[in-house]
């Protein structure tokens, strides 16, 4: 069975259960014909999921609510990091001082600004100091958040950072930062990455979705188990040069990968009154409860 998946971005370590399990045959050997398909733009996939172009998209779970249409269905979350907003160790008495603030991010729209800006707001009010919307730009640039603020000296910090990449580069290079994640701010993390499909690919391909899900839980438990593997596996696939970096990057994401993928419907309900709250996405009981009516797997 014919099986399309379209990534968030461009693929990387977050993607190697799939990556493993295209190239190990684990896929195949479970009768399923695996393609992994690279976006132009980040919300590609959900167009192509609901025109029934693909079969499954992975993004981040915000997204699943922010892009909800009738017939959307969750498969469950695959991997979890922390995420947030980074800040220049020397920049954060700026903050403090309310003064102007210029923030990389590789997408910045009304949504990603206004949540960017109420994480740093909730920042500042857990530590008692207050900061004005007028004062906090955010720039749209790319994902390269520390070569972005390494190269240009005028953003005080970066949007959308991950921290099994973001954080571990920032360590590895010695750059000073204060990131600000779900335990620095008060707020729900969404720093991680939800498998989702529709009610009609479920109803033509319910069976081999279940087994997509079996697989891939079992190629992220080997893959832990297996790290210097994992690293063959990704160069190997990526062509990319191996780097001590990417070790590094590797190592922190392989323990972050789920290995019992489910739907599930309390696990980003606390982001949905987050995003309820902040008049970013409205759904309906029913309309929230029928994403993650999904197959047995």
């Amino acid at each position: 069975m014919k099986l399309k998946i379209a990534l968030e971005w461009f693929i990387n370590p977050d993607h190697l259960p799939f990556i493993a399990g295209v190239v190990s045959g684990r896929y195949k050997e479970a009768g399923l014909d695996v393609e992994i398909i690279q976006p132009v733009e980040h919300y590609d996939g959900f167009e192509d999921l609901k025109s029934g172009k693909i079969d499954i998209h992975c993004n981040e779970p915000l997204h699943l609510y922010e892009h909800y249409f009738d017939g959307i269905k969750s498969l469950g979350c695959f991997f979890e990091t922390r995420g947030g907003v980074m800040i220049r160790a020397d920049r954060v008495e700026k903050l403090r001082a309310n003064g102007k603030i210029k923030i990389t991010t590789p997408a910045a729209n009304p949504v990603t600004n206004k949540i960017g800006y109420e994480i740093l707001r909730r920042y500042a009010e857990k530590n008692g100091f207050v900061i004005d919307r007028k004062n906090v730009e955010f720039v749209e640039t790319d994902f390269w958040h520390i070569a972005n603020m390494k190269n240009d000296e005028s953003f005080d910090g970066a949007w959308l950072c991950f921290y099994n990449f973001e954080g571990i580069e920032a360590e590895m290079e010695g750059f000073e930062n204060l990131f600000i994640d779900q335990f620095a701010s008060p707020y729900p993390n969404f720093s991680a990455l939800e498998l989702m499909t529709t009610q009609a690919i479920i109803d033509e391909k319910g069976e081999a979705l279940c087994k997509f899900i079996e697989v891939t839980n079992a190629v992220a438990v080997y893959l832990q188990k297996n790290p210097l593997e994992a690293m063959s596996i990704y160069y190997d696939h990526t062509k990319e040069q191996k780097s001590v970096l990417m070790d590094k990057i590797i190592e922190d994401t392989l323990p972050r990968l789920e290995s019992d993928i489910k739907a599930d419907a309390q696990r980003w309900s606390r982001l949905y009154d987050f995003l309820e709250e902040l008049n970013l996405v409205k759904l309906t009981p029913k309309e929230y409860n029928a994403i993650w009516e999904t197959p047995k797997h």
